[in-house]
């Protein structure tokens, strides 16, 4: 997933969150918020921090794996990440942990998708911060560009405040309020200036 070094400030948004417009088709990503973990001339992957899975907890996925249950103190929620590979667990983290298989996107987050790091949360050895997430949004090559100039997302500057806030209702409109845009003035039609 290496974009070749080009971080926000060139044309890939790798690091940054993708805000869902009112407009977006597809009622998978309807008012998401999307941390963007690769973005290069390859295509696109990033997770769905804003919509947790109701029917699997932390200790139900660790039972699946046949793992010991945690003895986390607080909660561990379970986010769908995104429509692709449903089944396959990904944890967007603070940098303070690392693995072999870590892959760091930038000097606030990096992601992690072994087993290693869901035992280091089960036995509170992980990450400072973390986000579990089922699933990933993946682009093909060119097809984010599209969706971003037909109007279909807005793109903000990530923070570990609002990614990893558990706080889920109303992360959509802090999102869109971090760009200085009152929500209810996003318009949910479509169009060119």
């Amino acid at each position: 997933m290496d974009t070749g070094g080009e971080q926000a400030s060139g044309p890939y948004l790798e690091g940054q969150l993708l805000v869902a417009m009112p407009t977006m088709g597809d009622p998978r990503f309807a008012h998401s918020v999307i941390y963007m973990c690769a973005h290069s001339e390859d295509g696109a992957m990033g997770l769905v921090v804003n919509k947790l899975l109701e029917s699997l907890s932390f200790s139900d996925l660790l039972e699946q794996l046949d793992l010991e249950p945690a003895s986390v103190n607080k909660p561990i929620p379970v986010h769908f990440g995104g429509p692709v590979e449903a089944a396959r667990g990904f944890v967007l983290h603070s940098t303070d942990y690392t693995h072999e298989a870590t892959m760091q996107v930038d000097d606030a987050f990096a992601l992690t998708a072994t087993i290693d790091v869901l035992k280091a949360m089960a036995e509170g050895r992980g990450p400072r911060l973390s986000m579990l997430a089922l699933g990933y949004a993946g682009w093909a090559p060119g097809q984010l560009d599209r969706e971003i100039q037909e109007n279909g997302w807005l793109t903000v500057p990530a923070d570990e405040e609002l990614v990893f806030d558990q706080a889920q209702d109303g992360k959509w409109e802090r999102a869109v309020g971090r760009l200085g845009i009152d929500p209810g003035n996003l318009s949910g039609v479509a169009g060119r200036a």
